[in-house]
């Protein structure tokens, strides 16, 4: 692998526009806007194999030909002191870094992480970065890296979907796509604002039922100075996680989820687990393919989290709809209603389900053989401490990693120390294998 360099890759001839900013460029703004060069951790990124590789000159065009499709890519945020625009640039550029390297699966992984690590000016700079790996001069592989306030996870998808069909010579989707000062107009019309009042009333209806506390006996602690990052590696989730998916008929976020309401549950005994959950609520006319900031928090509300495991699962895939529904409202508003509760239920607690951002191949597959080989490939890891995080007992993530799934947990040590963050980690991956294990065992047994 080589030092890499940077170039440019111009623009002209898009719309030029201005008008308020969304609901979620508004939400992640004024988040990122304090954390200064921490703010990259909340940076969209992903990648994609060019085979056969192509020249230069036509990745560039296809980045090009992105930002042209995307208003979302060349757009900067205003800030007038009383009011949050967005405008929308005709022309400009956005760097190109380029790195040279012989095997380059591995470096687009490194490469990745680099540029993912940058942070964005919003209001000074277009949200977009670029990276190729080239191998004999001709692109291998990109990496496109997003401000937050330009996208959330599910339209870095449809912006890589784009990318492969633009490499692939196929022709573009012709569906209809909301630009964000489409969604900004939605937003702020009659419909728009029944929605965001309907889905606040939700949320707080929750906030009314909740639990006061989901670790009774440590409540009240003062934050502690540092938040530590522990990463379970655990190929047998990966392959667990799919099989239970499909023997209770239900999708692996349910999954997942149900066993970390379980998990947590196990820890703090509260009747009831109350969760934020980043959500894909791109269910309006044009938001499917669109890539914008539209995911946000759905409030996830289970009773009796320490039920029976098969029971949970399938409550929580109905919970989850019902979070999802409401999930699409104006968060600012949000927070200055939460403002005007005395005593809302416990809501500090983070779920993020990230996969399927780097496709890269084995990442994200579930290995092949017994459930039981590849338990015993698990590992646990403390990479980083972070900064404390306002309003956080724990965060959450769940992330592709090379033949396995990896859940990256973020939390506060005074409620959640080291010893009960490992034994939740592996108190989900435990809940989720000895679920799959059954359900082979009654599989072999109707044979």
């Amino acid at each position: 692998m080589r030092l890499h360099r940077v170039e440019q890759i111009a623009f002209a001839e898009g719309r030029s526009a201005a008008g308020p900013a969304t609901w979620g460029q508004s939400a992640i703004w004024d988040v990122v806007r304090r954390l200064g060069d921490d703010a990259a951790r909340y940076n969209v990124s992903g990648g994609l194999p060019l085979d056969p590789p192509l020249p230069l000159d036509e990745l560039a065009g296809l980045v090009r030909a992105l930002l042209l499709r995307h208003d979302s890519l060349r757009t900067t945020l205003r800030w007038d002191g009383d009011r949050l625009d967005q405008v929308v640039h005709a022309a400009g550029a956005i760097d190109l870094h380029v790195r040279a390297a012989d095997d380059v699966t591995a470096a687009a992984y490194a490469f990745y992480h680099e540029l993912q690590a940058i942070p964005f000016d919003a209001e000074r700079e277009l949200p977009v970065r670029a990276g190729v790996v080239t191998a004999g001069g001709r692109a291998g592989y990109l990496i496109l890296s997003l401000s937050h306030t330009a996208s959330d996870g599910w339209g870095l998808r449809n912006l890589l979907a784009d990318a492969a069909a633009l490499a692939a010579g196929r022709p573009l989707s012709t569906d209809e796509r909301t630009q964000p000062l489409e969604e900004a107009e939605y937003q702020a019309s009659d419909k728009g604002r029944r929605r965001d009042a309907a889905a606040r009333r939700a949320w707080l209806d929750k906030l009314g039922r909740g639990p006061a506390s989901q670790f009774p006996d440590r409540a009240g602690r003062p934050p502690a100075a540092a938040f530590p990052n522990a990463v379970l590696n655990s190929p047998a989730l990966a392959l667990a996680l799919a099989r239970v998916a499909a023997g209770l008929e239900v999708n692996q976020g349910a999954v997942l989820l149900a066993a970390a309401a379980g998990a947590a549950a196990r820890l703090g005994s509260a009747p009831e687990a109350l969760f934020q959950v980043v959500v894909n609520n791109r269910f309006l006319p044009g938001m499917a393919g669109a890539v914008n900031t539209i995911a946000q928090e759905g409030l996830l509300l289970l009773p009796d989290p320490a039920e029976d495991f098969p029971g949970l699962v399938r409550r929580t895939f109905g919970a989850a709809l019902s979070a999802q529904r409401h999930a699409y409202y104006d968060k600012l508003a949000l927070t200055r209603d939460l403002a005007g509760l005395v005593a809302p239920a416990d809501h500090s607690c983070f779920v993020n389900d990230t996969r399927g951002l780097i496709p890269i191949e084995g990442y994200g597959q579930a290995p092949d053989g017994p459930l039981t080989e590849a338990l015993a490939r698990t590992t646990l890891s403390w990479p980083v401490e972070h900064a404390p995080r306002r309003n956080t007992t724990f965060a959450l993530d769940a992330q592709d990693a090379p033949g396995s799934l990896e859940l990256a947990m973020t939390a506060d040590a005074a409620v959640l120390p080291r010893p009960d963050m490992e034994r939740m980690l592996y108190g989900i991956e435990d809940l989720v294998v000895t679920q799959a294990l059954a359900l082979e065992k009654t599989s072999a047994g109707h044979r």
